[in-house]
């Protein structure tokens, strides 16, 4: 039976780690101690492998209350205990288990390994290093410790380090599934398409009905421009596993890249009832909602991108459009703000949010910020001059002088949008006309203040005007 290929993830390891003592080794114990009752240890490890697949962690550790002290005691039980401690990030709880456990064998590469994927949890990188290098100075040929430097390596785009510790892994075991996947991650990054399929291929010969190979060659075809056959590991990833989230999103955007937006949006409402709580399949969806004018939707999907990832400035920046078109300028402003906190170099945001908060009350409500922000605008840009406008609500006339004199075409059609609100909420509604117009004619999408100047000119009728 192969089960060798190593999971990604801790939860994946602990499971596989499980799984091999139960069929393998739980009746060593009782050969190498009669005090050891086999069937106890059998029984509790195959209730806490039922446990583990549901993610119940604090349930498959109370299991290991059940097992008499020698038993309880054991190092290689004490390492499971360990492993789901890590898993449900108990990490203090696990490196002590392994700590005691290296106290009286410092070349136990489990407990090693034990320490290293807590520091992982930790974040710390550094140290997680140190325990995986400890785990190669035992045993040179660790397969799960040079595939973890590899990813480490691969994470920080040292392509070189990790196809080294790649293959060594696979040098090691030549048919492990994850340094097969890996190693063809770096060939595709480094655009040796080839190789990566091959390795690829071989995985998936190996390990039918694992998800990651599959889906690896997927996003291999798809960035060679082989979108039919992307589409078909896509499809065949999900037939085997229909809950695996990353899959789902890669294969959405895939689906969005060929216009088939119907499906991509089904795919990617799939993703979200799979995991509402990871904020990638609502980038994609909302973009795809908001295009075909659900906005009702897209705002709800910008709305949650917000909470999920608040430095995600762009579904703030979106949020802010959709509440405008609405016309709920509080809820418009509290949005460009919450852009302007991720963003502070981008003036835009806090001209939009001081507009919003002008309309929602008085003119003179947005000063105070104003004031703060301009503080952080270089005294000779028009991002400073038009913050200055907004504040003092007056010295127009300079602005407009400046504005005129730039050369670069999509920051003075900014601007002009930011002069027509200027004189929009100041009441000269010819004067503001003129202005959108002026934006329009200069034809520079793909900015905010464009989106939202073509808002505007449709709600006003002016948009059908010939350049």
């Amino acid at each position: 039976m192969k089960i060798n290929f190593n999971g990604s993830s801790v939860f994946l390891r602990l499971f596989l780690t499980i799984t091999l003592i139960l069929m393998f080794f739980a009746p060593v114990f009782a050969q190498n101690n009669d005090q050891i009752n086999a069937s106890d240890l059998e029984t509790v490890l195959a209730e806490a492998s039922a446990l583990l697949a549901k993610r119940d962690y604090a349930s498959a550790l109370r299991l290991f209350n059940t097992l008499p002290p020698e038993q309880a005691q054991n190092a290689e039980v004490q390492l499971i205990r360990a492993s789901i401690l890590n898993a449900s990030g108990r990490t203090t709880d696990s490196k002590r288990i392994a700590n005691e456990i290296i106290a009286k064998d410092n070349r136990n590469t489990d407990a090693l390994m034990i320490l290293a994927d807590a520091a992982a949890m930790e974040n710390k990188e550094r140290e997680r290093r140190q325990f995986l290098e400890r785990v190669l100075a035992v045993n040179a040929s660790h397969a799960r410790a040079l595939i973890d430097l590899a990813n480490i390596n691969l994470k920080n785009v040292n392509l070189r380090g990790a196809a080294a510790y790649f293959d060594r892994a696979l040098a090691a075991e030549p048919e492990n599934g994850e340094a097969l996947t890996g190693r063809a991650s770096v060939y595709r990054y480094s655009n040796d398409y080839r190789n990566a399929e091959r390795l690829l291929n071989r995985a998936i010969s190996i390990y039918p009905q694992w998800v990651r190979p599959l889906h690896e060659r997927a996003r291999l075809y798809k960035g060679a421009g082989y979108y039919g056959d992307a589409l078909n590991d896509f499809a065949a990833a999900i037939k085997i596993e229909p809950n695996d989230y990353w899959t789902l999103v890669d294969y959405g955007q895939t689906l969005m890249e060929i216009n088939r937006k119907t499906e991509a949006l089904d795919i990617l409402n799939k993703a979200i009832s799979v995991d509402p709580e990871i904020f990638m399949a609502y980038v994609y969806s909302a973009a795809l909602k908001d295009e075909a004018g659900d906005y009702s939707a897209a705002e709800k999907d910008y709305a949650k991108l917000v909470k999920l990832k608040p430095d995600y400035y762009f579904a703030a920046e979106s949020l802010g459009v959709i509440k405008m078109r609405n016309k709920q300028w509080a809820a418009a402003r509290d949005a460009f703000l919450d852009a302007y906190k991720q963003a502070p170099k981008e003036f835009s945001y806090a001209l939009l949010a001081a507009m919003n908060w002008m309309r929602a009350g008085r003119q003179t409500d947005p000063k105070q910020f104003l004031a703060q922000v301009i503080r952080t605008a270089p005294r000779d840009s028009l991002d400073y001059a038009m913050l200055r406008l907004y504040h003092d609500l007056s010295g127009d006339i300079n602005v407009i002088e400046a504005v005129d004199k730039e050369k670069n075409l999509y920051t003075k059609s900014k601007m002009l949008f930011y002069l027509a609100s200027y004189y929009d909420i100041r009441g000269n509604k010819n004067l503001a006309e003129r202005y959108y117009l002026m934006v329009k004619d200069l034809d520079t999408p793909g900015t905010v203040e464009w989106q939202l100047n073509e808002i505007i000119l449709e709600e006003r009728g002016l948009n059908l005007r010939k350049n």
